[in-house]
């Protein structure tokens, strides 16, 4: 051969150079005008700023799976990549930086402060994008987009001005969930819930001239201040009397009404219900339905204001409480106190608590957007997979509310709104107005806020193949194949996609949305640095390759199942790929120049065996993999390589390479050479780049990325391999005794094997030979009688007895046996005690259950080996 594997594997001595090649031959760019099908994956955008997580390397491996595999099947792929402006999450970068060096973004003024954002998107934009490249990621870089480029800032502004026009889009005085920190509007699900310790207030409202009072259970007191009305269930018997009555507010003496209102639930707390329109969404709600007035009593900063009680006028908001309660007290109006476990909304970005508050916001009215995209799941034309959350899909879009999409903060897409000083008329347009359409004045300003992230992110699978304009690349390329992502961006990113695409491109914006699950530590807790528990990629990358890293991710995949990961098992699929290194440098030290084609008429039962099992194993693979059951895909080419055609086949031909003629040898290796290159083929999609690196050594081609994926193969030897199969049986069989045994790996046994089944004797005989070498035998005897003392294993139509005469000390043996079997009855007597008893499976929890199952019937399985063992050494 022209080269050769060196004798140890190095992945960082040809995983760079090898993506050079790839780049340099420009090997991932799509022709939009090739004649083959279209595939094609957008790639879920990630932060400009941000580096490479646990969840970026799934996603991306998964895509990456599939875009070699279609390029494999024939199909013209584009991946498109690019990164996200996170409008938020960036912005949130720079103002840690400059505060560090004693500024806020307000020192630098707007202007200011977007240049020093976009300088810090040129000095960090490129190192997730350079990280994505270390793991392999085959994108088409040539058509790289960020969502704040010339072309989407276009498309952005060419969606926001047709919704305003068709009157989705409004400005409202609405209620939201205020970030004080991030000092933004958020939408609803960029409000992530979280557990808290809190307490309940059971406070006292009086009712006006009466020596009643409402007993209102409270978590926010401090909220009291805003109150407008009290509301009670109107068929509840015990406040009925009440309704149309005032309370008069303590310390403030605001005398508000009591009013009936369906929402309120009569069994929570005291079935009173205070009723703050400004600073709760339900409250919002029944204040318009009550035509309440809206009082602000905590502004933009979480501070008290209002002027309502000079003594609790800027406070901010715990603080606020603490002294509201101690007034309370004063006055005997705190009934009790009680602690609390409850959910409460926090920031995505920045984990604050949330304050809903009334402000001037924009909106998409989202209802008439949602049924056509609920409609394209309910039809199949987008198939969420795995299925299970489609319910949780139609739930959320049945319940949708208007989307907020103003975020006030710099960095963003601005929203393209004009407000005229003079007439107050908004002009919304593509391009920037020099006057206002309504009176002409040029007295105009555009709003001050900016675009919602996910607005921007909703348009990625057409804005960045060209629109608005109708580009050669949108016609062969949209709608794309497949979406790829976390399920936790169901509703932030894929929804909004199927909304704005039916709207915009008449069409749906992909065909299949798989959502894998999360990627958690080896306990099944979430990574986080607080904790301590997160696996950096990039250090396995550094430290196993690519190929071991992405391998490892993808066995694990298995659809809706989060993956338990730990650095052993990154450093175990490495020895996988070890054993591919070393399994093709033997194959490639015995061959000739080149390798040979397999000439059918000179196989031997072995050969045909191993390419039935390679043509079954390439067929599972493509359909698993085309099913998005990547795991199993996984599974069946690493069983395959590993057990099947390194430790079976490669063991069965070393008789005829090293002890044959140059005919056997050369058509033993032409066979082995043959299967390697199709597994290096199969498996490439998985690990690309030790499969390109030997492939092109085995091979002396260019590349083995536009190879046929073998799914294709139409061997027809079954005969021969279900021939095979049994005498790996039998060889089995005669190695498990071996093992129970104890019997030395050199000691050559006695074998009898008794069978009925005259075809399966015939098979026997003829790979007698076979049998003996892999079985380390000295004889093999055909349905005569055994002697005493052999251990017995039944197979599928046959029985192997191996005789123990000689072989081993019975009377060490047996004691051995009885010690372990005293060992493994504590077990069997310990498991099999906790699953009888009653109490325990009451109490104990699934998964132990689940787990102490799997250990009683392990032990009870190796006492029947034992129990076996002990009544054939004691005949």
């Amino acid at each position: 051969m022209a080269k050769e594997l060196s004798s140890r594997i190095n992945p960082a001595e040809y995983e760079k150079s090898i993506y050079k090649f790839w780049l340099d031959k420009k090997l991932f760019h799509a022709d939009e005008y090739s004649k083959k099908p279209a595939y094609s994956i957008v790639i879920p955008p990630p932060n400009v700023t941000g580096s490479l997580h646990m969840g970026h390397a799934l996603d991306e491996t998964i895509q990456d799976i599939l875009a070699r595999f279609k390029r494999m099947k024939g199909y013209e792929v584009l991946w498109m990549p690019g990164t996200d402006h996170a409008g938020i999450a960036t912005q949130n970068v720079v103002e840690k930086i400059i505060a560090s060096e004693g500024k806020t973004r307000y020192d630098l003024g707007r202007e200011a402060f977007i240049e020093r954002v976009w300088q810090q998107k040129k000095e960090s934009g490129g190192t997730i994008i350079s990280q994505l490249k270390a793991l392999g990621s085959s994108c088409d870089w040539d058509r790289e987009r960020f969502t704040m480029d010339e072309g989407l800032s276009r498309a952005v502004r060419e969606v926001f001005y047709t919704l305003y026009k068709e009157d989705l889009i409004y400005r409202s005085n609405y209620m939201v969930n205020w970030c004080a920190r991030c000092h933004t509007a958020l939408s609803d699900i960029e409000v992530e819930f979280t557990e808290k310790d809190d307490f309940l207030y059971h406070l006292k409202y009086p009712i006006e001239n009466s020596s009643e009072y409402l007993e209102i259970a409270t978590t926010r007191p401090e909220t009291y201040l805003g109150d407008t009305a009290v509301a009670v269930h109107p068929d509840d018997e015990r406040y009925k009397h009440l309704v149309g009555k005032n309370v008069i507010l303590p310390l403030i003496n605001r005398k508000i009404p009591v009013i009936a209102d369906n929402f309120v639930e009569t069994e929570f707390g005291t079935g009173c219900v205070k009723i703050t329109p400004a600073h709760d969404q339900n409250d919002f709600a029944a204040g318009i339905r009550h035509n309440l007035e809206k009082i602000v009593c905590i502004d933009e900063n979480n501070k008290i204001c209002g002027n309502f009680y000079k003594e609790f006028e800027g406070m901010d908001i715990l603080t606020a409480r603490k002294a509201v309660i101690e007034k309370f007290k004063e006055l005997d109006l705190v009934v009790k106190i009680e602690p609390l476990k409850h959910n409460v909304g926090c920031c995505y970005r920045c984990n604050s608590v949330i304050e809903p508050r009334v402000s001037m916001q924009w909106f998409v009215k989202t209802k008439p957007l949602a049924e056509k995209a609920i409609e394209a799941v309910k039809t199949g034309k987008i198939k969420l997979i795995p299925k299970q959350w489609e319910n949780t899909f139609f739930e959320w879009m049945n319940n949708i509310r208007d989307w907020c999409i103003s975020r006030q903060i710099w960095w963003g897409h601005r929203i393209p709104a004009w407000h005229c000083a003079d007439c107050s008329h908004t002009t919304v347009a593509k391009t920037d107005p020099d006057k206002c359409e309504n009176c002409g004045s040029i007295n105009i300003h555009q709003d001050e806020d900016v675009l919602d992230t996910w607005f921007s992110s909703s348009l990625w699978p057409f804005s960045t193949m060209g629109y608005p304009e109708k580009t050669d690349l949108l016609k062969k390329f949209y709608p794309t194949s497949t979406l790829v992502t976390g399920f936790d961006i169901l509703f932030f990113w894929v929804a909004r996609m199927m909304m704005m695409g039916i709207k915009f491109m008449d069409d749906v914006p992909f065909k299949d949305v798989y959502l894998h699950a999360l990627v958690r530590d080896e306990k099944g807790q979430k990574m986080s640095k607080s904790k301590g528990n997160v696996i950096d990629p990039l250090i396995m990358i550094d430290k196993y390759g690519a190929d071991a890293f992405r391998f490892t991710l993808a066995i694990f995949a298995a659809q809706g199942r989060d993956i338990k990961m730990n650095v052993d098992r990154v450093e175990g699929y490495r020895n996988f790929i070890n054993k591919i290194w070393n399994a093709s440098r033997f194959i490639l030290m015995n061959l000739g120049d080149e390798i040979s084609k397999i000439d059918e008429n000179n196989l031997e039962s072995v050969d045909k065996w191993i390419l039935m099992k390679l043509q079954h194993t390439a067929k599972k693979a493509s359909k698993a993999i085309d099913a998005y059951s990547i795991n199993e895909a996984a599974n069946e080419l690493y069983q395959f390589f590993w057990m099947t055609f390194c430790d079976w086949y490669l063991e069965l031909i070393k008789d005829r390479m090293f002890k044959g003629s140059e005919k056997e040898k050369e058509y033993a290796l032409a066979t082995a050479a043959n299967v390697l290159e199709k597994s290096l083929i199969a498996l490439h999609p998985y690990i690309p780049f030790v499969t390109e690196h030997i492939f092109q050594t085995l091979t002396n081609k260019e590349t083995i990325m536009f190879e046929e994926y073998p799914d294709n193969l139409n061997y027809n030897f079954e005969k021969e391999e279900k021939g095979i199969d049994k005498v790996i049986e039998a060889v089995s069989l005669i190695r498990n005794i071996r093992g129970e045994y104890n019997i030395s790996p050199a000691t050559q046994l006695e074998i009898y094997i008794n069978t009925d089944d005259s075809d399966a004797l015939k098979l026997f005989q003829a790979e007698m030979l076979l049998i003996m070498k892999m079985g380390k035998a000295k004889s093999i005897k055909f349905n005569e009688k055994a002697p005493e003392n052999c251990a017995k294993s039944v197979g599928n139509g046959f029985e192997i007895m191996v005789s123990l005469e000689g072989t081993i000390n019975v009377e060490e043996e047996i004691a051995r046996l009885e010690k372990e079997k005293k060992a493994v009855l504590k077990d069997v007597n310990l498991y099999g005690g906790k699953l009888q008893n009653e109490g325990y499976l009451a109490k104990a929890p699934a998964k132990v259950i689940e787990k102490d199952k799997k250990t009683y019937e392990e032990a009870k399985a190796r006492l029947d080996k034992i129990n076996e063992a002990l009544d054939g050494l004691k005949k």
